[in-house]
């Protein structure tokens, strides 16, 4: 008999059960658990680094540069999304056929939590060609580690830098500052000053939360201390370098700093390191990524126990991570009856590929359009704080009806020429799919309007 938890583990904690996952998880709590023990790296993608991203698109720029100085035909360069919209897809396509097929769907999930909640748009050019990396480069190594070293890797790669507009961040007293000043007094153009977007970000999105007790001079002066934090230039890496994030001493406000009360000295990129590091393990930061964690994977307002139980779990592992995700799975209020999650667009995609196997291809022009048509374009939120995580942001009736008519064209696009619906229901729900939905599969007319009554029955909207 298939217990509800193994239900649970699978489609809650995982991305959506594949045809044999249930009958495969005799304990799914150690399920969970083994996962956090060795997780599995992700097979290596043959596909560019951020440092061949930013030698390709400094090509392109001086490609456009010298067509516009009459050095070349302006009208042969492509435009920037045409040059590296390939590039793109070939990323989703990898990132998708990662979430279909894995076997380790708790640790994928994870991931696809922490690349939410250090959201970068794809939207904003300068950062395109990143997002999906850094989700690769930066939040893989670290899904099950410390928070500090997952916090400072996002933050020091080129998507995060470049969204957020650090790379233009320049201290009011550095360098280059007093340089750019007297260029201006000799008639210049003024430059760009101190950008606070990035620091502020840190403090409401990525640790303390909104209400973490910070002002705005711990931005002003987080913003300072992160000053010169950028990326590579093309002459950096014309000598044939690897690494993404560049410290500019030119361009940091240099100076003692004091954020949250405490004083930081003058040690350059140290001292933005050194911030962030106490801003992991800082009480606030606790409660508020535990509580957003909760909300992932319990409910829209999960128990105040179970969040106080993962952020003590957080503080007395110094924000180790495997820690807190430990605390999730055997705290009861995980699995209590009432604990459940509408899909987004995208679980609900992915969760309906990986009930019949179906695996998306290198360009999936076709499933990114969907998840567009949904409301929840990849890598595509309308703002740092990501895409929303509660059931009011995705149950409207215009989502509702778009859904429905999701559910006829995965159910067109599914993996065989006629997959049963019955015994895919039974696959992802075990002997637990009400009854009204196991009727009207049975009494579905053909096997393809069967799994698109499946897809779009309530019982598949929820990860419960």
């Amino acid at each position: 008999m298939i217990r509800r938890e193994t239900i649970s583990a699978a489609n809650r904690f995982g991305l959506g059960a594949r045809p044999d996952t249930l009958t495969r998880l005799d304990d799914p709590r150690g399920w969970l658990h083994a996962q956090l023990a060795s997780p599995m790296a992700a097979p290596r993608a043959a596909l560019p680094t951020s440092a061949d991203y930013l030698r390709q698109e400094y090509d392109y720029l001086r490609e456009r540069r010298a067509a516009r100085n009459g050095d070349g035909n302006d009208d042969a360069v492509m435009g920037f999304r045409a040059r590296f919209g390939r590039s793109q897809l070939q990323e989703l396509g990898w990132r998708y056929r990662q979430a279909v097929g894995t076997e380790q769907d708790f640790i994928e999930r994870l991931v696809r939590f922490w690349s939410n909640h250090f959201a970068v748009s794809a939207d904003k050019r300068t950062a395109a060609l990143y997002a999906a990396p850094m989700e690769r480069e930066a939040i893989r190594p670290h899904v099950a580690g410390d928070f500090a070293d997952l916090l400072l890797a996002v933050e020091q790669h080129p998507a995060m830098l470049r969204y957020l507009d650090n790379v233009r961040s320049v201290g009011e007293q550095s360098r280059l500052a007093q340089r750019q000043r007297r260029r201006r007094d000799e008639g210049g153009a003024a430059r760009a000053g101190l950008n606070e977007n990035l620091a502020r970000e840190i403090l409401e999105l990525h640790t303390l939360g909104v209400d973490g007790g910070y002002a705005q001079d711990d931005v002003r002066e987080l913003a300072r201390a992160i000053t010169g934090w950028s990326v590579p230039l093309p002459r950096d890496l014309d000598t044939g370098a690897s690494a993404t994030f560049r410290f500019r001493a030119n361009a940091h406000e240099a100076g003692a700093r004091q954020v949250l009360g405490r004083r930081y000295a003058a040690e350059g990129e140290a001292q933005g390191r050194a911030i962030l590091r106490d801003l992991a393990v800082h009480p606030a930061t606790a409660q508020h990524v535990c509580g957003k964690l909760a909300r992932h994977f319990v409910s829209d307002a999960p128990p105040r126990a179970l969040v106080d139980r993962m952020a003590d779990a957080w503080g007395r592992s110094g924000g180790n991570l495997r820690s807190v995700y430990a605390a999730m799975i055997d705290s009861p209020e995980a699995w209590a009856d009432d604990a459940r999650k509408l899909k987004t667009p995208d679980d609900y995609l992915v969760s309906a590929m990986r009930s019949t196997g179906t695996l998306p291809g290198e360009q999936p022009r076709s499933l990114v359009a969907l998840l567009g048509r949904l409301g929840q374009p990849p890598f595509t939120p309308r703002s740092p704080a990501g895409f929303a995580d509660d059931a009011a942001e995705w149950s409207g009736a215009d989502a509702v009806w778009k859904r429905i008519q999701a559910a006829q064209t995965l159910a067109e696009t599914a993996t065989g020429a006629g997959p049963d619906p019955v015994r895919t229901a039974e696959q992802v729900f075990g002997p637990h799919l009400d009854a009204d939905t196991a009727l009207a599969l049975r009494r579905a007319e053909s096997p393809r309007e069967g799994l698109a009554l499946l897809f779009a029955s309530p019982a598949f909207q929820w990860r419960s």
